[in-house]
């Protein structure tokens, strides 16, 4: 037990927040920094916080460590910076990963990003909140919390030294996947038409991108390329999944898998989840060269199905859920630390409102509709039916340039000017409809395009041998907008050319009998 032992002893704080992983530790040091008088308390269930998925920044979530929680000098000593996101394709006859079909940057990122070990970044978070005064109790197991709408919260706790009754004004959940305010009253709900799965480990002897071995096996790989592939987030692309490959500090490697179970099947064999993990990898030409020699650390290997959830409830008079405790919905773009910095921000802003003796109807209103709305035309824009097309090079490097160039114009730009706007969640701003709408209609003709490829035998047929390096992002508009028009005019091209076949096509995917399109480990067509 560390913090103000008197404080802890009275058992009255403004705000309690459950969890001291990098949600609960940020909203602390947030609230403590902003009005240094609030009595906060994290309760946190580890003596020692764990390695989490979720390694991989993108520029929103790097501009809240850097710049909101003041972390830039701790992350380029003791972390990776990111290069980008790069995904490679395969097929039948790709013979290993300098055959592999890519798209990426040609050159070094321009916004800073990260690949973290989250262990030590979420500690180090902790450690600060605790710095300015944040009261922290662990190893503290929270038993239940009474809400009390407009009323103090009471909460029962345990710990070694004996259960404790505590009373806070405000509860703050960022227990993560457990959900715990969630789950007690019955706001939880899976995501159940997006049926993923994922299996994720850490790794020791993978491949190094960059290295000899591989630039002696594949010398085409320099040709016409300046930037680093090794310390980019690699998608390894398949047919309705996808594999990510992150490195940290130190030589790990952060290695899992998502797959839509409707169109792949994760084996069903007895061997072990991480075996399993590196057979079905393997199935991909640069996974199965990376993956050489390998292994997996025993004891750091998960398994989870139906990822996809969300609260029906955000906020309310006296509670506010923030990061993975709010919702989930894919990993693809690594976007869960983005939503850490949104929720974060969010919560913090209501509570000072509270603080300020704000009315606090309009404000919670607000916060509960600009998360749900987020959520849902997230969804929408970016990962319903994507599996459809994720696995064909031609659909997915358009489709790539166009999510991440519009992110970049539409997101990061304006926080990068206005740092208040961590508070307003993606698509939720009514002038981000149009956006919505634009990328709504892209992903669902490039979703109906896949099926119809898949159909006539056509789907993957150029994963092989073809390179998409393209200048990397930056905030410039008009460099955004040549990315953004010359996408645009690719995708009227494929409309024209082959996209009129798909039209009026049913936009779900058809199932098999048995519930799930049963193509485990399928290859695109050659």
């Amino acid at each position: 037990m560390t913090g103000s032992d008197a404080g802890i002893a009275r058992g009255e704080f403004d705000v309690a927040i459950l969890g001291g992983a990098l949600s609960g530790a940020a909203t602390a040091l947030l609230l403590k920094r902003r009005d240094p008088t609030l009595r906060v308390v994290v309760l946190e269930k580890n003596t020692k916080l764990k390695r989490r998925v979720g390694e991989a920044t993108v520029e929103v979530s790097g501009y809240f460590l850097c710049r909101t929680l003041g972390l830039t000098s701790f992350l380029t000593q003791t972390q990776l910076v990111k290069n980008g996101l790069r995904f490679w394709f395969s097929k039948r006859e790709t013979e290993g990963l300098g055959s592999c079909s890519e798209v990426g940057g040609k050159y070094l990122s321009a916004v800073p990003s990260f690949l973290v070990d989250r262990a030590v970044l979420d500690e180090e978070v902790l450690l600060r909140a605790e710095r300015e005064g944040v009261d922290i109790i662990r190893p503290a197991t929270v038993l239940s919390v009474h809400l009390a709408s407009g009323e103090c919260q009471t909460l029962s706790v345990r710990t070694p030294e004996g259960n404790l009754e505590l009373r806070a004004r405000w509860v703050v959940d960022a227990s993560g996947v457990k959900c715990m305010l969630s789950r007690a009253n019955g706001w939880w709900r899976s995501h159940q038409v997006h049926p993923t799965l994922s299996a994720w480990s850490r790794w020791r002897g993978v491949k190094d991108w960059d290295g000899e071995t591989l630039a002696k096996r594949h010398p085409g790989l320099s040709k016409s390329y300046v930037g680093i592939r090794g310390t980019a987030t690699n998608h390894l692309v398949g047919d309705g999944w996808w594999a990510w490959c992150i490195a940290l500090k130190g030589g790990d490697t952060s290695i899992g898998v998502v797959i839509d179970q409707r169109r792949t099947d994760w084996p069903s064999n007895e061997e072990a989840v991480g075996e399993k993990l590196r057979s079905f990898i393997s199935q991909h030409a640069a996974g199965r060269e990376i993956l050489e020699g390998a292994e997996f650390i025993a004891g750091d290997v998960h398994f989870r199905r139906n990822l996809p959830y969300h609260s029906m409830v955000y906020a309310g008079d006296g509670f506010v859920l923030t990061g993975d405790a709010s919702a989930f919905l894919d990993p693809f773009y690594s976007p869960g630390m983005d939503w850490i910095a949104f929720t974060t921000s969010a919560a913090v802003r209501t509570i000072l409102a509270w603080r300020r003796g704000e009315e606090l109807g309009p404000v919670l209103q607000q916060h509960n509709r600009d998360f749900t709305t987020s959520y849902q035309r997230m969804f929408e824009a970016l990962y319903e039916n994507k599996y459809d097309y994720m696995g064909d090079y031609d659909l997915m490097r358009i489709v790539v340039r166009l999510d991440i160039a519009l992110y970049y114009l539409f997101v990061v730009r304006p926080i990068f000017q206005d740092a208040d706007l961590l508070q307003i969640p993606p698509y939720a701003a009514r002038e981000a409809v149009p956006i919505f709408w634009l990328m709504r209609l892209y992903n669902r003709r490039f979703a109906a395009m896949g099926r119809k490829r898949r159909k006539l035998g056509t789907f993957g047929c150029r994963n092989n041998l073809q390179r998409d390096l393209f200048v990397g992002f930056n905030l410039r508009v008009i460099h955004l907008l040549k990315l953004i028009c010359g996408s645009l005019a690719q995708w009227c091209w494929l409309e024209i050319s082959e996209g009129w076949r798909s039209w009026g096509q049913r936009s779900k995917v058809e199932p098999s009998a048995s519930g799930v399109v049963t193509n485990s480990l399928a290859q695109p067509a050659t």
